[in-house]
């Protein structure tokens, strides 16, 4: 019960991602991952007026949450999922997850204005690393990971 690996994509660009374990590191490209879920969000809200919540995979489950942002002043709108996702074992209770996905994305807005999270390169967000290793506590470490720190 584990999150491998956690992040936060602005539409088709990814923002943050953080791996916890070298398992997940075949999963997929970030770019590409963004990209796939940017497309997936839109479908889903399009086509079903919904967000997606779960992937479940094999192995895996991708676990979602997103706000729609946009930056203010702007004529045209320019709508953009803000989304925050999380690579979980299987067995990962989904609820929890999505609660601390929520909490991060929070967060994350009250640190960064809306201009920054629209035009700056993800190296400008890598010290929000530690506030999301902070929200996710030992989440983010497997079972067995949690009893090694305890003896």
């Amino acid at each position: 019960m584990a999150i491998l690996e956690v992040g936060i994509n602005l539409g088709m660009k990814s923002l943050l991602e953080i791996k916890y374990y070298t398992s997940s590191d075949n999963i997929l490209d970030p770019n590409l991952r963004a990209g796939f879920l940017s497309a997936l969000e839109s479908f889903t809200s399009e086509v079903f007026g919904d967000d997606i919540n779960v992937i479940s995979l094999a192995s895996f489950k991708l676990v979602c949450y997103c706000e729609m942002i946009e930056l203010p002043g702007k004529e045209v709108e320019n709508k953009q999922p803000l989304l925050s996702f999380a690579i979980v074992e299987k067995r990962t209770e989904v609820s929890v997850v999505k609660q601390q996905l929520s909490e991060i994305l929070t967060y994350f807005l009250n640190r960064y204005s809306l201009n920054d999270i629209f035009s700056k390169k993800p190296k400008y967000f890598k010290n929000f690393d530690a506030r999301i290793n902070e929200i996710l506590g030992d989440l983010r470490l497997k079972t067995e990971d949690r009893f090694r720190s305890i003896f």
